[in-house]
């Protein structure tokens, strides 16, 4: 997928080719955006799976499935759902365990990341993974006495922690580090045992872990490449990201609650109640409770720092907040436990009110997605990009089956809601609802979008490598495509839209390469802002809107030059 994909892809394709496995490359040129942890994984995959799609995406997906399993062993050990329950029985805490580890696993966010060849997931399972081993270490030295190697298990975990901000610093940066420390500090000083905490962590071992697996690539690169690394790594892509607009990504200070809610549909319904229920004002009772009650708000203090920390920055995307994800669906999965264990008698008064609420918005919100889906012919733009998108989604059926899908989980959730005693369960319905519509909707949607999109953009790489001649470049013409770079193999020259109207464009044509003669993939609107004809060129192949063509340099530069 454009863009951000193929980079990430390409660069680890590159470390294994050259055998350079500490200074990454995409089309020619250095890429010190992000650390090596993505490149080494997806490079490793590549040498154990081929070099193609699957190989570049499974590492992705099983780091999102390590936070499911480890989001369901958390829970199932301290997946208490009140301060003062004490006694929850192993059937309840099994519950909390599934219903948490589905929440993590089927929601849009955590599935998309989970299936793209980039770091963000590995920095958000890195935290997490790292939040969820603090926990665990937190936990387990209230309440086991058991030891491995000479170390009790508790601070087994611990090690665990530092050992994933470690992999997160090597996927993103010291933000990995800088989240994490931060939920434990706030979350320690709330339920006051700040200073119980820092007397019981093993600091030497910690550290050192820490220090081991991340420090040494940082210390390589930077005697390698030196200032440069320091400036664009550090300087771009850390300090200016957050202190100002980088790539035309800005936002207001409440960008990030409309993605949460989109992000974590249809569970993000229940968020704001699940928070409440949590009575972070009761402060006193939390800090008497047992270290084994304080899962939900530990979560509730990794949720708001992440929310904070990434509202407060300048620069905003939407995955930024991919790694509360895990937090929120830990602190729902609390909350449907909760629902679940509460007698028919208890279920009164304003709680039971706001639950009702919610349950109803529940079910406008998958109305309006069956609606959505039933009229989404209807309400689809066109793109000239995949101009016969709407036909082949109309002959799919894909909309009629979303339709069906939302409209058959909003009536039942609506027969859960008018049955009293059945409101619990309004979670199946929403579990199974969503896991249908990715499962017969979503996969065949996206394979469509696929074959429109990009499967021309890998049919031409395919025959540039058959066409192209000894020392012709390829350039692509309008907005990059960098899976250009990764289909072909090649070095791709992007010229935009942009160069063509401010000179660059000329520039290129005129000094580029020994050949007299250059390959260029572009729309035909494009080649127009070049002023050349049909006569102008040699069209090799059209797949879709993108032309495979061979012109002449000197014919290009007198055409731009009258245009």
């Amino acid at each position: 997928m454009d863009k951000t994909e193929p980079m990430f892809v390409e660069a680890a394709r590159q470390m294994v080719i050259t055998g350079d496995w500490v200074t990454p490359y995409w089309n020619g040129e250095t890429r010190f955006d992000k650390p090596p942890l993505t490149y080494w994984l997806v490079g490793l995959s590549f040498k154990l799976f081929g070099l193609n799609e699957w190989g570049a995406r499974i590492p992705s997906a099983l780091a999102a499935i390590a936070v499911v399993i480890l989001g369901f062993y958390t829970l199932k050990k301290f997946g208490f759902s009140r301060a003062y329950e004490t006694n929850q029985t192993p059937t309840k805490l099994w519950f909390s365990a599934l219903i948490g580890a589905g929440i993590i696993a089927l929601n849009p966010f955590w599935i998309a990341w989970g299936r793209t060849g980039v770091s963000d997931m590995f920095l958000s399972s890195g935290i997490a993974l790292a939040c969820l081993s603090f926990f665990l270490g937190y936990g387990y030295s209230e309440t086991s006495s058991k030891s491995y190697y000479g170390l009790p298990v508790g601070q087994w975990w611990y090690i665990a922690y530092w050992v994933f901000m470690a992999l997160g610093v090597l996927a993103k940066g010291p933000v990995a580090l800088v989240l994490p420390g931060l939920t434990v500090i706030v979350f320690l000083l709330y339920v006051g045992r700040f200073i119980e905490v820092v007397k019981e962590t093993p600091w030497l071992l910690g550290i050192g872990s820490f220090s081991l697996v991340a420090v040494p690539w940082f210390v390589l690169v930077t005697l390698e490449h030196g200032q440069e690394y320091i400036n664009t790594f550090f300087g771009l892509h850390n300090v200016q990201r957050f202190t100002s607009v980088v790539s035309r990504h800005p936002g207001a200070w409440y960008y990030y609650f409309p993605v949460i809610m989109v992000g974590l549909l249809p569970w993000s319904i229940y968020l704001p109640l699940a928070i409440a229920r949590l009575r972070v004002w009761q402060r006193r009772q939390w800090i008497n409770s047992p270290r084994k009650t304080h899962l939900g708000i530990f979560c509730l203090a990794w949720f708001f720092v992440v929310l904070v920390f990434f509202s407060s920055s300048v620069t905003k995307l939407a995955g930024y907040v991919l790694p509360l994800m895990p937090a929120a669906a830990i602190i729902i999965a609390l909350f449907w436990s909760e629902q679940v264990e509460t007698k028919s008698e208890e279920a009164s008064g304003i709680w039971s009110f706001l639950f009702l609420l919610s349950g109803i918005a529940n079910v406008g919100v998958l109305i309006g997605l069956g609606v959505a889906s039933f009229f989404a012919y209807q309400l689809i733009g066109e793109d000239a990009m995949m101009p016969q998108f709407k036909e082949l989604l109309q002959g799919s059926n894909s909309a009629i089956k979303g339709g069906i899908i939302w409209s058959s989980a909003a009536l039942s959730c609506l027969l859960f809601l008018l049955v009293r005693n059945y409101r619990s369960w309004l979670w199946t319905a929403n579990l199974l609802g969503f896991l249908a519509f990715f499962s017969w909707v979503g996969l065949p949607v996206a394979q469509i979008v696929d074959n429109q999109r990009q499967l021309p953009l890998r049919e031409l790489s395919t025959i540039v490598k058959t066409e192209r001649q000894a020392d012709e470049r390829l350039a692509f013409l309008g907005f990059m495509r960098p899976t250009l770079v990764f289909y072909t193999q090649e070095v791709v020259d992007s010229v935009t839209e942009a160069d063509i109207y401010n000179g660059p464009a000329l520039d290129y044509f005129q000094q580029t390469g020994n050949s007299d003669t250059v390959l260029i993939i572009s729309e035909q609107k494009y080649l127009n802002k070049l002023g050349l004809d049909k006569s102008d060129y040699t069209l090799i192949q059209q797949e879709g809107v993108y032309k495979l063509i061979r012109v002449s340099k000197q014919i290009v530069v007198a055409r731009y030059k009258n245009r």
